[in-house]
């Protein structure tokens, strides 16, 4: 199996196997597939799309590059969010704390802006002094002790997502379902909350918008 075979079998719109798309994942993860080679398969994915089975062996394959945090030593329920995100989208910073303050913990590691979208992060980073690169620990205290943690992505956590994510936004490959769907649930999954609303903006048609 080389990542040659795998680019050339997408590129021809055949189904990619569990172990081929573990195998670009841990490549690429670690560094022995190249940018230019995962950005050529990631075109082909954008043009030729994925199958349920393997956007579903996408988003374990990824979930599993790193850690997966395990909250339920602080509690059964802990709530996580994620928003399609949109211009002004302001969601995350409104209602997390509103549930935390209900008594529910909530768990969230966000994203920078995507093509036209704005990140979570992006936003709070304009706020003085507020960090989010903490680390693992850092964030599990702070559900425990305040009910909410909320912070970008690290290297320990789904990396071959964070390494995909910035390849799919510097060769206009953003706008692609199963690239969409894995990179939202890779992160939920490997950031330990079990429960999980999603928040899918869309656009008002008009009446006269054929």
């Amino acid at each position: 199996m080389n990542i040659l075979e795998i680019i050339a079998k997408k590129r021809d719109k055949k189904i990619l196997n569990k172990e081929e798309i573990e195998y670009f994942v841990e490549g690429y993860t670690k560094g022995e597939i190249t940018d230019y080679q995962a950005a050529a398969l990631v075109m082909a994915i954008y043009i030729n799309g994925m199958d349920y089975e393997e956007t579903k062996n996408l988003t374990i394959a990824m979930a599993h590059s790193g850690e997966i945090l395990d909250l339920k030593e602080i509690s059964d329920t802990i709530i996580d969010k994620h928003s399609s995100g949109g211009v002004g989208d302001k969601i995350t910073l409104i209602v997390m704390p509103i549930i935390a303050s209900l008594g529910i913990p909530v768990a969230k590691m966000s994203g920078r802006g995507l093509g036209i979208t704005g990140g979570t992060i992006d936003k709070l980073h304009s706020i003085p002094g507020y960090n989010t690169d903490i680390s693992l620990d850092k964030f599990k205290n702070n559900i425990k002790e305040i009910g909410i943690s909320l912070i970008g992505q690290t290297e320990k956590l789904a990396p071959a997502d964070k390494k995909l994510y910035a390849l799919r936004d510097t060769i206009s490959c953003t706008e692609s379902i199963p690239l969409i769907a894995s990179s939202i649930m890779s992160k939920k999954i490997a950031a330990g909350a079990n429960k999980l609303v999603l928040e899918v903006t869309c656009r008002k048609r008009s009446l006269y918008e054929k």
